[in-house]
């Protein structure tokens, strides 16, 4: 037992759940937001503003994105470079298949197979690698056969799995719009900051319709309603940095004390059934739900809305963009963010929950 512990020491393997669920959860929505994400916004705008080039470099980037979160994957598993480059036909095939659900239709697991799948196949490079005089063929082998492999075996079923989560999400939003807008806005605005990631996750189950609109509204109310919240304490450049950069930003305070959340926990169980009950704010950009999880990082979030609106009209399923969507994009994602933490704030100061300083960023 002592010398396999020692084997996985010397490899770099560490089996646990920072390292899996955080680390590479992380760095996998890093690597859909840079191919994806990215290939979804400059492909709306190419659309929109008749550029064809723009459309293309969209597709193309699009098309990687297997390749991409695998690749980022590896790189949070510190996977040497054997191991790293071969992960991206790995990639490919795990988001490929896990795109297809087992009876042959399309599947919502793409992401999510591309995690589980990419993990193993590059810890199992790691294992093998430098451990023969062939190691050229030997590391690429592995991580290329096992991946494909795992890829061919579970990706479909894990496809099957993720649409039929996010499906559930979808009809029980639909079917108890107000509870699930508090559900979904709660735990997906939570979900963003803390140190996982919140777009993986829509992304790994298609968050899309009302539950997705509900979970652009819970991110929302944490990305600006900290910006908001701690501007006494952080002023411009903590506005900026949680408002267009990330509410994670915050966890070492929260850690502290964990009632400076209430506010923006709070706001979200508002915006969240307000989106689906009042606004019926629906997520649905042609990136398959990754943008649900982003709120206002880099816009992304008001962005995939709406690039969803544009796709809708495409399709013949929504007649135009009124003024209503727009009404609703700037009370749910903006000004009710801001209003609402700023007044739960005011109040949880005056009792003394939240002190000052208790919000300043290092």
């Amino acid at each position: 037992m002592e010398g396999f512990k020692g084997f996985l020491k010397r490899k770099n393997i560490v089996i646990s759940a920072r390292r899996y669920g955080i680390d590479a959860l992380g760095a996998m929505a890093q690597g859909l937001f840079c191919s994806l994400l990215i290939g979804t916004i400059l492909d709306t705008l190419g659309d929109q503003l008749g550029l064809a080039f723009l459309v293309q470099v969209g597709a193309y980037a699009s098309a990687m994105s297997g390749a991409a979160m695998a690749i980022a994957i590896g790189y949070a598993l510190q996977a040497p470079p054997l191991v790293l480059f071969s992960l991206v036909t790995v990639g490919y095939a795990a988001n490929e298949l896990g795109s297809t659900t087992l009876d042959g239709g399309k599947g919502a697991g793409g992401p999510l197979a591309v995690l589980f799948i990419a993990v193993i196949a590059a810890e199992l490079g790691k294992a093998v690698s430098k451990e023969t005089k062939i190691d050229i063929l030997v590391t690429p082998m592995v991580t290329i056969l096992s991946g494909v492999a795992l890829s061919a075996w579970w990706a479909p079923a894990i496809g099957t799995a993720a649409s039929a989560v996010g499906e559930f999400v979808e009809w029980a939003t639909v079917l108890q719009p107000f509870w699930m807008g508090i559900l979904v806005s709660v735990v997906i605005g939570v979900a963003l900051t803390l140190p996982i990631s919140s777009a993986a996750i829509c992304a790994a189950i298609g968050l899309t319709g009302l539950a997705g609109g509900a979970a652009v509204a819970g991110c929302c109310a944490n990305m600006v309603g900290f910006a908001v919240l701690s501007f006494r304490e952080n002023r411009w450049g903590g506005l900026v940095s949680q408002g267009l950069g990330t509410s994670m930003l915050q966890m070492g305070n929260i850690v502290k004390n964990p009632r400076i959340w209430l506010p923006a926990i709070l706001t979200s169980a508002v915006t969240g059934p307000l989106a689906t009950c009042l606004f019926h704010f629906e997520m649905n950009d042609p990136s398959g739900g990754v943008a649900a999880g982003m709120g206002t990082c880099g816009m992304v979030g008001p962005i995939g809305v709406y690039a969803g609106w544009v796709n809708d009209v495409a399709m013949g399923v929504k007649d135009a963009v009124t003024a209503l969507d727009w009404t609703a994009m700037a009370l749910l994602c903006f000004i009710l963010p801001a209003v609402l933490t700023w007044l739960f704030g005011l109040f949880f100061r005056r009792i003394g929950w939240i002190r000052e300083g208790d919000l300043t960023l290092e």
